[in-house]
């Protein structure tokens, strides 16, 4: 399914309205609405729809913007073999300083 017969299928299955933000669509503004891909697939284009989403063009570039942040950072938690992040811990003394009191 070409790039134009996917959009117009999913504006005739879908409400005009960014799926990520709500914002409402109308004849005026439609061509701010973009199809998204949920799984990335641009050649995954059921006709039910499922693979897709309707998302404003400032919805969209941040959707695509998080997946490539999470490919170029991983997903691996470099921190989790480390120590505590904080070593200050103001509470530690404070029994001994009350029975001073």
């Amino acid at each position: 399914m070409k790039k134009v017969e996917y959009r117009e299928r999913a504006l005739k299955i879908f409400p005009w309205v960014c799926g990520s933000c709500g914002r409402d669509f109308n004849g005026k503004n439609i061509r701010e609405l973009t199809v998204h891909h949920k799984d990335h697939n641009h050649d995954n284009n059921p006709p039910d729809g499922s693979n897709w989403e309707l998302l404003c063009l400032y919805c969209h570039d941040n959707a695509h913007s998080r997946s490539l942040d999470a490919e170029w950072l991983g997903t691996d938690n470099l921190d989790k073999d480390e120590g505590p992040t904080s070593t200050h811990s103001p509470f530690a003394n404070l029994k001994n300083m009350l029975r001073k009191s």
